[in-house]
C-alpha cells in the first residue's frame, strides 16, 4: 500500500514540475530573444536585469526597444534611466525620440530636462520639432478703435520657436495670442488717425515686438506680421449720435417736470382762488345779519338802507353796460 501511495504521487508531482520548466522556460527564452536582440545590435542589457524588469512591472520589451534605438543614435542612456521614467508615468519611446530630434538639430538637450518636461505634460518631441521648426499661430481678429473714432479690426500671425529652457513653467500659446491683442489694441488706439495705421501697418508689429511679449512663456516670439487690416465701423460718429439723443431724452424730461410744476402751480393757483371765492360768498353771507343787527343796535336807518340799496342797483347796471361791448349797443 505504502508503495502504490508514494508511486501515485510521483505522476502529480512530475507533472508540475514539466509544468513549472515550461514557463520558466518560455518566460526566460523571451528574455533571452531581448537579450540577443540588444546583444546583436551592439548595446549592453543584462539578462537578468530583463528579468527583473517583469518583476519590477516594467514592460522588458519597450526598455530594451528604446535603449537599442537610442545607442543607434549615439546616445548614451542607462536601463536605469529608462524604467525610471516609465516608473514616474512618462512616455520613454517620445522622451528618446525627442533626444535625437535635439542631437541631430544640435539642441542641448539632458536626458533629465527631456523627463522633466515630458512629466509636467509637454509634448517634448513637438517642442523640439517646434524650436527646428518655428510654428505660426494666427490670432483672431482684434478690433480696437483709433483717436478719430474708427474702428480698425486687425488679423495678425505670430511666427514663435519653442524655448527648450521654459516649457517647464512657463506659459502656453494663449498667453501668447493674449499678449498679441492687447498689444495690437494698445498700437491702435494711440494712434491719431485710422489712415496712419493703415498706411503703415507695420508700425503695429514692430510696436508689439518692442514690448517683449515672450517673457514669462514657452516661446520666443520671432516676427509678429500683420495678415490683414479692414475699416469697421465709426464708433466716434455712433458715440456722438448716442450722446445727442441722450441730452435729447434729457431735454424732453426737464422740459416735462417744467410742464408738471406749471400745471401743478395753476392748480395751486385755482385752488387759492376757489378759497377766495368762498370767502367772499362766506363775508356776503355775513352782510344781511351785520344789517339786522345794525338795524336793531339802531346804527343803521331806513334810508342809509335804501341808499346802499341804490348803490348797489347803480353797480350792477355798471357792470352790465360793461360786459356790453360796442357792437351790442349798435345792435340796440
Amino acid at each position: 500500500m505504502g508503495g502504490s501511495q508514494l508511486a501515485g504521487l510521483i505522476v502529480p508531482i512530475i507533472v508540475i514540475l514539466a509544468i513549472v520548466a515550461l514557463v520558466i522556460f518560455f518566460y526566460i527564452s523571451s528574455a533571452i530573444k531581448l537579450w540577443l536582440q540588444a546583444i546583436f545590435s551592439g548595446c549592453r542589457v543584462g539578462l537578468l536585469s530583463i528579468v527583473f524588469m517583469r518583476l519590477r512591472k516594467v514592460p522588458p520589451k519597450q526598455m530594451v526597444e528604446a535603449k537599442i534605438t537610442a545607442v543607434k543614435a549615439g546616445l548614451d542612456l542607462t536601463t536605469d534611466e529608462l524604467e525610471s521614467h516609465y516608473l514616474a508615468g512618462g512616455n520613454v519611446a517620445r522622451v528618446v525620440q525627442a533626444l535625437i530630434a535635439a542631437d541631430k538639430a544640435n539642441i542641448p538637450l539632458p536626458f533629465k530636462r527631456a523627463a522633466a518636461i515630458d512629466l509636467a505634460g509637454r509634448n517634448v518631441l513637438e517642442a523640439v520639432q517646434m524650436s527646428v521648426n518655428p510654428k505660426v499661430i494666427e490670432t483672431p481678429r482684434v478690433a480696437a478703435v483709433a483717436k478719430d473714432g474708427i474702428q480698425l479690426m486687425a488679423l495678425t500671425r505670430v511666427t514663435v520657436r519653442a524655448n527648450i529652457d521654459r516649457l517647464v513653467g512657463g506659459a502656453g500659446e494663449e498667453t501668447i495670442l493674449a499678449r498679441v491683442g492687447e498689444g495690437i489694441v494698445t498700437t491702435i488706439g494711440s494712434a491719431a488717425s485710422h489712415k496712419q495705421v493703415l498706411e503703415n501697418p507695420d508700425s503695429i508689429s514692430k510696436r508689439v515686438l518692442e514690448k517683449g511679449l515672450d517673457s514669462g512663456t514657452a516661446f520666443e516670439i520671432l516676427s509678429i506680421d500683420i495678415a490683414d487690416v479692414d475699416v469697421g465701423k465709426n464708433i466716434g460718429a455712433e458715440l456722438e449720435t448716442d450722446r445727442a439723443e441722450a441730452d435729447k431724452k434729457i431735454a424732453q424730461a426737464k422740459a416735462e417736470e417744467r410742464r408738471a410744476m406749471a400745471i401743478a402751480a395753476e392748480q395751486e393757483m385755482k385752488a387759492k382762488v376757489q378759497e377766495m371765492r368762498a370767502k367772499v360768498v362766506e363775508a356776503e353771507a355775513m352782510v344781511p345779519m351785520a344789517m339786522a343787527e345794525a338795524f336793531r343796535n339802531g346804527n343803521l336807518g331806513i334810508m342809509d338802507y335804501y341808499k346802499m340799496q341804490n348803490v348797489a342797483a347803480d353797480t350792477q347796471m355798471r357792470e352790465a353796460i360793461g360786459k356790453q361791448g360796442p357792437h351790442d349797443d349798435n345792435k340796440g
